[in-house]
């Protein structure tokens, strides 16, 4: 069934300890996008413009909506990269991005940075991006806690934005959606201010998408407004379905690589995890498609549709998997990175492949740790490697061979200068 926007609103505040406004919002439907802008003498501003102006030509509809949106953040990286070097006043100015694309049953989401995305279903709110911070990466690798992480006093540096370099590494993922779904978008003078708690009671508790973005605002300003604060939300409703479209949609959904991600979603939230002594264990089959009704003709001819069809889904979500990572365990118990998700497609087809493993025994890990490499969360290259480099960092000494010197971090970058 295709989604299509019902209702939308942006909405943009200076907050109560800035004298300008560096966050860029625009919705070019069925697309919305967000930047917060960094760096001084309105560097930052100059920086989220750039990217609205890019996002504001539209996704187009060459390749995935992964794809469309990841090379319109691309070339804002570029751009507002460019800029920078250009001028010494604006050096190393860069924005956090979140983009968010309707298409078909699915939402696809862009980000880079710490500005956020959400998704209110059914009274449930819950937080589709993670963060490209240092606080983040600390509470995923189990060194604060989460009520530790809102308060940190370096929740501010964030470890990836657009612009500070040449090249970036983008998130992109689809998530399937219903009608009656509520989806916001925000930046971090939202986030910084007050808690998921906070932000699900308002939405819950608001009649119309404008009281919701106003509460929001009217929240964080009267706890602090120490930043910019930018919403924007948007619910979605039943579309109408293209006659041409609906068939092949309908046959090739069930081995997608949307529903990859579904499926993995679902496992996240079931909380299972994997041995700790063996390489992850993966179902040998995705939910079946619902099928839906066929054309008439000779068999040999749905046959034949039917194995194109097929191929085309198998392809699509090998490339799927391939643009993310997780960390788990091979079979001698070893702390491992892998490339895609650990699932596995009929006709024997692994959309997982082991990148590196390190002298660590999972084993002799704290418990924290043992949770986030058993608990195969789907993460950024960039992420992963992160996760991997500081086991090896801090565990290697009960590792029953000594690894090889990890690869420093890059230092953070600081997000925005004090005001």
């Amino acid at each position: 069934m295709a989604l299509s926007v019902a209702n939308k609103i942006v909405k943009s505040d200076v907050g109560r300890q800035r004298d300008h406004n560096e966050d860029s919002a625009i919705e070019v439907e069925p697309m919305f996008m967000l930047a917060d802008g960094m760096g001084g003498a309105q560097a930052g501003e100059v920086a989220s413009q750039t990217a609205a102006k890019v996002f504001s030509a539209g996704a187009g509809k060459d390749g995935t909506p992964e794809e469309r949106l990841t090379r319109l953040a691309q070339k804002a990286n570029s751009q507002i990269y460019e800029l920078a070097q250009a001028d010494e006043a604006k050096r190393g100015m860069g924005t956090t991005l979140t983009a968010a694309l309707v298409e078909g049953d699915g939402v696809t989401v862009a980000h880079v940075g710490d500005s956020r995305v959400y998704r209110m279903r059914d009274g449930e709110l819950e937080q589709l991006t993670h963060d490209h911070s240092l606080v983040a990466e600390l509470e995923r690798s189990g060194e604060i806690s989460h009520e530790e992480a809102f308060d940190h006093p370096s929740k501010s540096v964030i470890t990836r934005a657009l612009g500070p370099e040449p090249e970036v590494d983008v998130d992109a993922h689809t998530h399937s959606s219903r009608p009656g779904d509520t989806y916001l978008m925000s930046s971090d003078g939202l986030t910084d201010m007050i808690t998921d708690d906070e932000i699900a009671a308002i939405m819950r508790g608001s009649d119309s998408l404008d009281e919701t973005a106003e509460s929001l605002i009217r929240a964080a300003n009267q706890s602090g407004g120490r930043d910019n604060i930018t919403v924007v939300l948007f619910t979605l409703e039943a579309g109408e379905d293209d006659p041409d479209e609906v068939s092949e949609e309908t046959i090739v959904r069930g081995l997608s690589a949307t529903d990859v991600h579904e499926a993995v979603e679902e496992q996240e939230r079931a909380g299972r995890a994997e041995s700790l002594h063996r390489a992850p264990t993966v179902p040998r089959q995705v939910p079946p498609a619902s099928r839906g009704s066929r054309p008439r003709g000779r068999r040999w001819v749905a046959a034949l549709v039917g194995l194109v069809v097929l191929a085309g889904a198998l392809v699509a979500a090998v490339l799927g998997a391939r643009q993310v990572y997780f960390v788990g365990t091979n079979d001698a118990g070893l702390v491992t990175l892998y490339r895609g998700v650990p699932y596995e497609l009929p006709l024997g087809i692994e959309l997982y492949s082991e990148q590196e493993s390190i002298g660590v025994q999972a084993a002799a890990l704290s418990e924290e740790r043992q949770t986030a490499v058993t608990q195969h969360e789907l993460r950024s290259k960039n992420d992963a490697s992160d996760l991997i480099d500081d086991i090896e960092q801090t565990e290697g000494a009960v590792a029953p061979t000594p690894p090889a010197p990890a690869t420093p971090t890059p230092p953070a970058k600081k997000k925005k200068a004090s005001p």
